[in-house]
């Protein structure tokens, strides 16, 4: 409960900003009980990242999971972020907001996020190579560079997106990769 109701928070104000008692408020509970659970305000802030990479991860297996072939489950990966201003999670994604204020400050934050954009870009390099060996895109497509620069269009977008609270540049940036991949479809 600690975990679930503080994910929010710090994904949106991050960690450093956030107080033990913007938690207590969140959670009800007294500074005592968190600290029955939780050794500092840095041990909750790696268990709440974890909790949110979870989160994020079983949206979009949920949404994966939902189509049979490689193109289609990289538009519904695509389709996932036509709106970052409404973020599958709580706060905008957990990535890049915890990624962008850990990269020089905070070593076991910033591991956890590498860790989670390894493991995304490698589930979409895993999504391509399946089509290809399913047929369903050409055999030369360089489908590991793409995934790194999918995945990196999406990311910027999300800033961009976040940042002017628009979504037409993503809306640009979403059209452009789903005709790079119609550009590979057999």
């Amino acid at each position: 409960m600690i975990i679930e109701r503080s994910a929010p928070i710090f994904n949106r104000k991050g960690i450093a900003a956030t107080a033990m008692s913007d938690i207590m408020e969140a959670t009800r509970l007294s500074k005592g009980s968190l600290y029955v659970h939780f050794d500092n305000k840095d041990t909750l802030a790696e268990s709440v990242v974890d909790y949110s990479m979870q989160l994020l991860h079983k949206k979009v297996s949920a949404i994966l999971n939902r189509h049979d072939n490689a193109k289609d489950k990289l538009f519904a990966f695509l389709d996932m972020y036509k709106d970052p201003l409404n973020p599958p999670v709580t706060g905008g994604c957990p990535m890049m907001n915890f990624g962008v204020e850990a990269d020089d400050l905070n070593e076991p934050i910033r591991l956890k996020v590498a860790k989670n954009i390894d493991l995304t870009q490698q589930l979409l390099t895993d999504i391509i190579k399946q089509g290809i060996n399913r047929r369903a895109f050409k055999p030369d497509w360089n489908y590991k560079e793409f995934a790194t620069m999918m995945f990196a269009m999406i990311e910027g977008g999300v800033m961009i997106s976040r940042n002017t609270k628009k979504h037409d540049k993503m809306t640009i940036i979403l059209r452009n990769l789903k005709r790079m991949i119609e550009e590979q479809t057999l």
